[in-house]
Order: structure tokens, then sequence, then C-alpha cells
């Protein structure tokens, strides 16, 4: 069994950042953003509660529905697509292997 995968998250200045992410250390996405040092403040600690890590995925990727707390906090977001999440709501999970995220300007 693999224990890392490979993501790709393109940051707020359009450059794309292909990182290994561990799927056996019950990490999310936004965790690893902020291992790697990518632009994510993750103001709330990952509750869903501040729409800090919010971005779009861009790739063919069956993710699940959000729950409600990220649909509550989504709908006060800014800039919200269809694709839109929070990263902080996306455990990192094999079947994100080739993901592409891309972050929301400015965080929020």
């Amino acid at each position: 069994m693999n224990t890392a995968i490979r993501i790709t998250i393109i940051d707020r200045e359009e450059r794309s950042h292909i990182l290994e992410a561990p799927t056996d250390m019950g990490m999310n996405l936004m965790e690893l953003c902020k291992a790697f040092e990518l632009p994510v403040a993750g103001t709330c600690g990952g509750m869903a509660l501040c729409a800090s890590c919010h971005g779009y995925i861009l790739s063919d990727h069956d993710l699940g529905y959000p729950g409600e707390a990220e649909e509550d906090m989504l709908d006060q977001a800014f800039l919200v697509q269809s694709n839109s999440r929070l990263c902080c709501q996306l455990a990192i999970r094999e079947n994100m292997d080739g993901l592409i995220f891309k972050l929301a300007e400015n965080g929020a």
C-alpha cells in the first residue's frame, strides 16, 4: 500500500506546487499546505469557521459533498464557485492522488 500521493496546489500567484502528501498521518489539505509553507492562514485551526483556506478543486476528483459546517462557511466566503471547498475539511486519502487545488484569492 502506498503511503504518499501527489497533490498539486496552485498558489495565488498561479505557481504550481507538486506536493508529496502522506495518507497515513491523518492530515488534511490545509495542514499539508502549511507544512510546505504555502499561503494558507488556517486561522480557525481547521474547524471550518473562517474560510482562510478556501479554494477550488480543479481536477476531476469526487471528494464527496461538503458537510454542514463547511457549507455554512462557504455561504459567507467570497468568490465561491461550484467547485469551492475548504481545504481544512479535505482529509488526505489515497483517492486524492493527482488532485489539483487552487487557493482562492485572499484566502476568503
